[in-house]
């Protein structure tokens, strides 16, 4: 398992709608509108890249889903503000 983080920019709301679900299937975390973060094994992470592929359908969009060492993800800077 390693941390991932998948950022997407869709046209289609129903796509968009349609690739956050699935994300949220798989267990990832929101993060932003169109970011997800959590841990996939590599066979996961290409299963859910085929799987937003076939929900795009062919549609307009991007989707990237990139890999972060524990170390790196660990020393990342946040800052959050909730009311």
């Amino acid at each position: 398992m390693m941390q991932i983080l998948l950022v997407y920019d869709i046209v289609s709301d129903k796509a968009r709608t349609k690739i956050a679900n699935a994300c949220l299937d798989y267990g990832l975390d929101r993060i932003q509108y169109s970011a997800f973060a959590g841990r996939l094994s590599r066979n996961l992470q290409q299963e859910l890249m085929y799987r937003i592929e076939d929900l795009l359908d062919g549609g307009e969009g991007k989707v990237e889903l990139i890999p972060i060492s524990d170390k790196d993800w660990n020393s990342r800077l946040e800052i959050e503000h909730v009311e």
